[in-house]
Formats: structure tokens, C-alpha cells, sequence
């Protein structure tokens, strides 16, 4: 037997630990979308499975407001939604208005300069929401620009910047929008229709509360026109919605593209199905009211958070470490403890912030007193031990 042999031999079946999920995600299953994704797995192809996808896109649009024809889950993360926006729309040489208050605007840069177009920036502090009169100013004195980039819910800062507003600027100036709602959708107001955003994507693990691994876009028509007059092809074969529209395109004769997820899409369709029961006003209002209460909470604790009032992200709230405590053996110990898990900071924030989520199903009123609860016992050990630790000092 060699090495390699030995090492496989020794694994045994895998087995996962029940999390409170309460980080900046993935956040928890509902059973019945455990339930739903565990049924039999059938073919990509297979008339009872192409039924699936006309409802998911129409569950789909019903999540994101809008009537786009073209709204289906990528088979990938948000981030390859991200991907699919910028390599379908950016071609060499396009300028594109890209916004960063946070880590995915940055990342948003990144797929413009991938895709061979000049990213022009405007920055704003991590922690802020992007400036509408920032963004005047830039598209004012770009008049080429082609499309304002822009992430309406920042998961490394806990910020949403106002959509609506920075989607009439683009409008004005003749720009298309490419927006990131992968942690607002299904938790906060996204109105594609209504503020007239162009190209959204999202991601499935936040407050949908389905598995990771999928990426829900939208691409309004005017976003399409710019897609099928490109003077050049889409530069990812995988990406390209000319060839993934045939098969996420209308009625049974569809053309093969890839092998689907099947049994994470039975999952999708569970959560959107739970998400339309609920109604999309009730579940913004349960997870802002969540919000409210561990807000309170942790007042009460002494934890300021790290983004003003009007800027908060109901669904991720991101507040500062307190001092003299250490950031990643308080997230080790309550995992350890309480079998529950905060987020660490990001970036410049690493070390100093908590993002404690409250997204889709893990929006309930038993996870935010577990948090509180938690924390606050461990906060008190902390400031006993400290208190012993100096008492042995000043012997």
C-alpha cells in the first residue's frame, strides 16, 4: 500500500456539526429545503426537471421585482454571477464607473480590467455607503462611461447605498447598471423593475437560505442589446448568455449547455417557494425587525456598531471588537461553546469588527438570544479574567 493508499484508507464517512449560523454566510437551511434538495436526483434534461426551471425563473422574478425574460440561477457562486455580468457587458476598451465603499467593489475593478475595460473609480470609506454626488461628479466628467458598477449591500461593511438613487444618475447619463444584491436579495428591498436596474445578480446561501453554489441574475432588455451587439465574444464560453439561454431559454426544446446542479436547484426552488409564501414585505420586515432586538441587545453589552443608522444592513450587522478583547478567540469560543458562528472583519477591518449575520432562516428570534446571551457570558469570563490577571500583577 503506498502513501496515498494509507492517508485514503484512514477517512471515514463525513459528518457535520449542527451550526448556529450567524455569520456573513452561508446562513441556515430550513428543513424543508434539506428535505426538498435530499429527493431523488433526475435528469437535467428530463421534462419533470425543465418544469423546475419555469418556476424557479418565475420565482425568480418575483424575488427580484421585475418581468426580465432573462432571469435564471447561474450554476456558481455569486461571484461567477459577478463575473457573468462583467464578461457579458464589458468589452476592451469600455469605461466603466465602478463604485467601492467596501471589498466587492473592489473585486468588481478586478473583472472590469479582466475583461480588457478601464475601470474609473470612486472610492468612499469602508463603512460608508457610495456617495450619489461622488457619482455625478465622475459620470459628469465621463461622459463614455457605458455602465455604473455598483454593490448595494456591502458584505465586508454591513452598508447598503441607495440603489434607486445611483440607478437614476446612470439613467440621466446614458450608462447601463451592474449591481451586486448578493446579500440584500430576499432581506431587503430589490426592486429591479421599479429603480430600472440592468444587470443584478445574487447569491443563494445569504438570505434566500438555500445551499451555496448558486447565483441568481437578471438582465433587464436594454442590458440584453448591449449583449447581442458586441463587436467581439463574450470572453468566458461558460458565461456567455447568448449559449445559456438556450438552455435556460422558454418551452422543452432547449439546447445543451452544461449539467445543472439538479438537486441544489430542488433546494432554490424550496427557499423561493417558502420565500413567495411569506411574502417578500413580510420577510424584509422580519429581518429588519430581528435586527432591531439584537441591536438592543447588544447595546446593552456595550457593542457599538461600526456603521451609522441609515446605512445598516438589517441582515449583516457589522460592530466593532471590544477593546482588550481578542477578535478571533471570541469567534473560537463560541463556536467551541455555543456551536455558533460569527464572521471576522475583512480587509482593513480585519481584527476589528464582528459581521454577525441575520439572514434568511437564520433571522429568528432564538438565534439573536443565543448571540446575546453567548457573547455576553463570554464577555463576562473575559472581564474576570482580566481582573484575576491583574490582582496577580499588582502582588
Amino acid at each position: 500500500m503506498n502513501s496515498i493508499d494509507a492517508k485514503a484508507a484512514r477517512i471515514k464517512p463525513f459528518s457535520s456539526t449542527p451550526r448556529t449560523l450567524m455569520g456573513p454566510g452561508p446562513s441556515e437551511l430550513h428543513p424543508r429545503v434539506l428535505t426538498a434538495m435530499a429527493q431523488p436526483t433526475i435528469g437535467h434534461l428530463d421534462p419533470l426537471f425543465i418544469d423546475l426551471m419555469d418556476e424557479i425563473k418565475v420565482l425568480l422574478q418575483y424575488a427580484f421585482q421585475t418581468e426580465n425574460a432573462v432571469t435564471f440561477p447561474l450554476s456558481a457562486p455569486g461571484s461567477a454571477g459577478m463575473e457573468a455580468c462583467f464578461a457579458n457587458l464589458v468589452e476592451p476598451g469600455d469605461q466603466v464607473v465602478v463604485c467601492q465603499n467596501g471589498l466587492f467593489g473592489g473585486r468588481m475593478k478586478e473583472n472590469v480590467e479582466r475583461c480588457g475595460g478601464i475601470p474609473i473609480m470612486v472610492e468612499d470609506e469602508w463603512g460608508s455607503a457610495v456617495d450619489p454626488e461622488k457619482v455625478e461628479a465622475v459620470l459628469n466628467t465621463h461622459p463614455e462611461a457605458k455602465i455604473l458598477a455598483f454593490v448595494h449591500a456591502e458584505t465586508s461593511t454591513g452598508v447598503e447605498s441607495d440603489a434607486r438613487t445611483l440607478a437614476d444618475l446612470a439613467i440621466r447619463h446614458g450608462c447601463l447598471t451592474l449591481v451586486d444584491t448578493v446579500t440584500s436579495l430576499g432581506g431587503s428591498p430589490v426592486l429591479v423593475d421599479e429603480w430600472e436596474l440592468d444587470a443584478v445578480y445574487s447569491g443563494s446561501q445569504k438570505c434566500l437560505s438555500c445551499a451555496p453554489g448558486l447565483s441568481p441574475i437578471t438582465f433587464s432588455a436594454r442590458a440584453l442589446e448591449k449583449v447581442k451587439n458586441r463587436r467581439s465574444k463574450v470572453q468566458s464560453w461558460f458565461m456567455d448568455l447568448n449559449l445559456m439561454m438556450g438552455y435556460w431559454g422558454k418551452g422543452r426544446r432547449r439546447v445543451y449547455h452544461h449539467t445543472a446542479p439538479v438537486n441544489a436547484l430542488f433546494g432554490l426552488h424550496e427557499a423561493l417557494l417558502m420565500l413567495k409564501e411569506e411574502g417578500l414585505e413580510n420577510a424584509w420586515d422580519r429581518h429588519l425587525r430581528h435586527h432591531l432586538v439584537l441591536r438592543d441587545g447588544l447595546a446593552s453589552l456595550g457593542i457599538e456598531f461600526l456603521v451609522r443608522k441609515d446605512w445598516r444592513l438589517p441582515q449583516l450587522n457589522v460592530v466593532r471588537v471590544p477593546e482588550a478583547l481578542n477578535d478571533a478567540s471570541v469567534r473560537a469560543d463560541l463556536l467551541k461553546y455555543y456551536n455558533l458562528e460569527i464572521g471576522a472583519g475583512l480587509g482593513p477591518l480585519q481584527g476589528d469588527v464582528w459581521r454577525i449575520g441575520l439572514m434568511g432562516y437564520s433571522s429568528r428570534p432564538e438565534n439573536v438570544l443565543l448571540c446575546v446571551g453567548a457573547l455576553e457570558s463570554l464577555l463576562k469570563t473575559c472581564s474576570a479574567l482580566a481582573t484575576v490577571h491583574k490582582t496577580l500583577e499588582n502582588r
